[in-house]
């Protein structure tokens, strides 16, 4: 290890690493705990962004996390400050997003004595993270450093989480730097697998090239991996239909004659159907979520199943594969694709899927996504709203969403033609999540439209961070589609609970959402007839100085179809009425 005779305390060295590490925002609160870290950032080259909440800060580094590829950073102090750092590390550890949580901890000599502000953090955060760690010392910090981004960003990504007590960061020690040899060496047990086995890959491409229903099933460890071009060269190759889950969209053009869009329990029609009735699943960074499979033993019944995945613990942890593949999402579907190319050239044929292609497209054409048109006197059609919106967006903008009816209406109705221009709360389902992580994003690509789209009940979560947006100058777009409701607890309500409505209206009247954006410093703009969407869209996109809020009155009683209710076989899909009696062209 190469040493210097520089001394410095703990909170300096931990404030160099981060900059050793390329960091160049960090989000966060400050506190007793962790107030030495917050001096040095005075003489740092990393930018703090201020947030009302510590929770806020999490998902900011989320944000960023997910439209650069970088690991988001978070920083605050300690006990409740902590605990409020939780949902988002759950948030990022389900949805595998690089993320490095930093929380002060009491002094050392005072750990264990229920100390003001104590709290077993590495205890509550050991199930939400890859990786956790109490430093016990100043000389730990730096090696401590490295082994986070290292274990955050490679293998399968994900949040570590560093606890550093305040005499640690304030104590002195002696600079230095750990080498990649000495990382590498300080976790022996940690080597992830990059490349597919090769008789594994060979058997992958024997499958594939004998499939006659194929479909590739593609997962968010796609994007993770920057798999977007070879995706594209395996499936134009191959002529195989792709469906791309929530947290991959993007990753595929929606555009693309071969894209059968999102799968599931709120997934398109073809997609969904084109799984059940496939004979072959190509998995590439996918993981049977329960909202994809719906009644795991009815899940497509006749299929084979090739799984590609970094993380060795998702092999049959679900679905058991007929061909597991561990490795890098990329880098297996670099070596399937040579693999076809050399079967190929020995003589073998892939089989004619013309016909089961034909069949596919017979279902995109009977069903499309679609809904009714306006009533008069009720509110917009949200689905309108959004379709507005893309069309007057280009391929670059970014997409956050909350979570909620709207989240699936956005992943339907919005065109992913890029990678890395969606951002949402997939695994977690976590409320609130939109208006931080659209902050987050911008400060990660600042020359990005970044458009937020939240429900009421989301928004009122966290759009207190409405005023870190304003104060730090980071503006954001926001398409709040108000329905008064939590609307997909209402949507289940209504199916599911014989209309019984217990707890789910929120409000007609309160809160006034372009008053409060107003007081946060936003542009605040109401929408309630179609006529005017167009224009509030046009001149929300001509502010670029400041936040703007778009609140748009939307059809409460306005549902997602298609839905697969829960626990059901995704054969019992309920597609909008309309369609209902195209249903036997199902089977």
């Amino acid at each position: 290890m190469s040493t210097a005779s520089t001394r410095m305390t703990g909170a300096q060295a931990l404030i160099k690493a981060l900059e050793m590490e390329q960091v160049d925002t960090i989000f966060g609160l400050p506190g007793g705990c962790i107030l030495p870290a917050y001096d040095p950032l005075l003489e740092s080259s990393i930018r703090h962004v201020l947030v009302r909440h510590e929770q806020g800060a999490g998902h900011m580094a989320e944000g960023y996390a997910h439209v650069t590829g970088r690991p988001g950073v978070a920083m605050v102090t300690s006990g409740p400050a902590a605990t409020n750092l939780v949902t988002p590390l759950m948030d990022a550890y389900m949805d595998s997003i690089p993320m490095v949580g930093i929380t002060g901890q009491v002094g050392t000599s005072a750990i264990g004595s229920d100390a003001f502000q104590e709290c077993d953090t590495v205890g509550i955060t050991r199930s939400c993270t890859k990786h956790n760690e109490l430093v016990m010392t100043p000389d730990d910090i730096p090696l401590a450093v490295r082994q986070a981004f290292h274990l955050a960003t490679t293998g399968r990504p994900g949040p570590v989480l560093l606890d550093l007590p305040k005499d640690v960061l304030q104590n002195e020690m002696t600079w230095h730097w750990p080498t990649d040899d000495e990382v590498a060496g300080s976790l022996p047990g940690y080597r992830p697998t990059m490349k597919g086995h090769p008789r594994m890959i060979k058997e992958a491409a024997r499958m594939i090239l004998a499939a006659e229903r194929p479909v590739l099933y593609v997962g968010g460890g796609m994007l993770k991996a920057r798999a977007a071009e070879i995706l594209r060269e395996l499936a134009e190759m191959t002529g195989i239909n792709v469906v791309t889950t929530l947290m991959a969209r993007g990753v595929f053009p929606d555009d693309h004659e071969l894209c059968l869009g999102m799968p599931g329990m709120h997934g398109t029609i073809a997609a969904t159907t084109a799984m059940q009735r496939a004979d072959l699943l190509i998995a590439l960074g996918a993981r049977f979520d329960d909202r994809i499979t719906g009644r795991l033993d009815a899940f497509a019944p006749d299929a084979k199943i090739i799984h590609v995945d970094i993380d060795p613990a998702e092999q049959g942890k679900v679905r058991r594969p007929d061909v597991p593949i561990v490795g890098d999402c990329r880098l297996v579907t670099e070596e399937i694709v040579q693999a076809i190319r050399d079967l190929t050239a020995s003589g073998i044929e892939q089989a004619d899927i013309t016909a089961w292609k034909s069949r596919v497209s017979g279902w995109q054409e009977i069903f499309p996504l679609t809904y009714d048109e306006a009533s008069p006197g009720a509110g917009l059609k949200p689905q309108y709203c959004l379709e507005e919106l893309r069309a007057a967006s280009t391929d670059e903008t970014i997409l956050v969403s909350g979570v909620g009816q709207h989240q699936m209406w956005a992943s339907l109705h919005w065109k992913f033609n890029q990678p890395y221009s969606w951002v949402n709360s997939g695994g977690l389902g976590t409320m609130g999540f939109s208006i931080p992580a659209a902050i987050g994003a911008k400060a990660g690509r600042p020359d990005a439209t970044v458009w937020a789209v939240d429900g009421d009940g989301c928004f009122q979560m966290t759009a207190q961070e409405l005023v870190t947006a304003t104060v730090e100058r980071i503006p954001v777009k926001v398409a709040l589609l108000n329905n008064s409701y939590l609307g997909m607890v209402r949507q289940w309500q209504e199916m599911f609970y014989d209309e019984r409505y217990s707890e789910v209206y929120l409000s007609t009247e309160t809160p006034d959402y372009v008053k409060w954006a107003e007081s946060m410093g936003c542009v605040g703009i109401r929408v309630e007839s179609p006529e005017e969407v167009g224009p509030a869209i046009e001149k929300a996109n001509s502010i670029n100085d400041r936040s703007v809020v778009v609140e748009f009155r939307t059809d409460s009683e306005e549902k997602v179809f298609p839905m697969v209710p829960a626990g059901v076989s995704n054969d019992e899909v309920l597609v909008h009425p309309s369609q209902e009696q195209f249903r036997a062209q199902l089977g």
